[in-house]
């Protein structure tokens, strides 16, 4: 345990690293060059310096500033709904004694099973009865809680929050809702980071639903990205320049708390 990474190791990991960042690079590299220097077998190594004029285009070519910020108040609202049900599920199954406990978690991580495609068209019924059908209410409110997110923090409560502190907190004169609140949570706090970024990353490149359920006039950020494909002639340097701008504000966000993410992991991680 003492002994130190060795060659292969580092040589794994930074070919790993490479090989994750080069998709975004490669972005950058076709997003700042124009039609004709994309069309060149052998396209330049360093980026150009077109960027953003390409950036200017995708603005106008398509509503831009508002598929960003529905993406953002889609994937914030949704992340946070789900931390919040999930971890007061999670609780309830980790914590709690009620009839048919074990087989009610049977049967929600079974549903991870089902396909999410199956569900779509009376997903889609069921929105278009409550009139949310165009808006932004009808991407975000379907996935409020996940299947994943319950049983994900079920085990993480499982050990991170000892019986012996619950019952203390009973004997204390703690409601559950209060046990939760006070106790339940506070320790949940590594996992519900995780389960955070986790959340508002998978909603914030979802593709598939809110192209069945928005239009084109409202959509998110993947949706608008596909706009910027027309007819038999795709403008790659048009596309990759705002597929970069697309991924800036995931950049942004991992800077600003990857962190705090990494400190509440290792705090998490401590026993005693």
């Amino acid at each position: 345990m003492t002994r130190r990474p060795g060659f292969l190791v580092y040589g794994l990991l930074a070919a790993y690293a490479l090989g994750s960042a080069f998709p975004l690079y490669w972005s950058i590299l076709i997003g700042s060059s124009t039609a004709e220097v994309v069309t060149r077998q052998l396209p330049p190594l360093l980026p150009g310096g077109h960027f953003f004029d390409n950036a200017a285009r995708v603005i106008d070519t398509v509503p831009f500033w508002k598929a960003l910020g529905n993406s953002l108040m889609v994937s914030t609202a949704t992340a946070c709904s789900v931390v919040f049900f999930s971890t007061l599920a999670g609780f309830a199954f980790a914590k709690l004694r009620f009839r048919g406990r074990e087989a009610l978690l049977v049967f929600v991580v079974a549903t991870m099973a089902v396909p999410t495609q199956l569900g779509v068209v009376p997903l889609f019924i069921q929105m278009a009865r409550f009139g949310w059908t165009g808006s932004v209410w009808a991407a975000a409110v379907p996935w409020v809680v996940t299947a994943f997110g319950v049983f994900f923090m079920r085990q993480y409560l499982l050990d991170a929050v000892p019986d012996e502190l619950v019952e203390a907190a009973r004997v204390d004169g703690c409601s559950q809702i209060r046990v939760f609140w006070h106790v339940a949570l506070p320790a949940a706090k590594p996992a519900a980071a995780i389960l955070w970024l986790f959340t508002f990353m998978q909603v914030w490149t979802d593709f598939f639903w809110p192209l069945i359920v928005l239009p084109a006039d409202n959509p998110t950020i993947q949706i608008a990205l596909n706009q910027l494909q027309s007819g038999y002639f795709k403008d790659f340097s048009l596309i990759l320049a705002g597929a970069f701008m697309a991924t800036v504000p995931l950049l942004i966000l991992f800077v600003l708390t990857g962190r705090q993410l990494v400190a509440g992991v290792m705090q998490g991680a401590v026993k005693g």
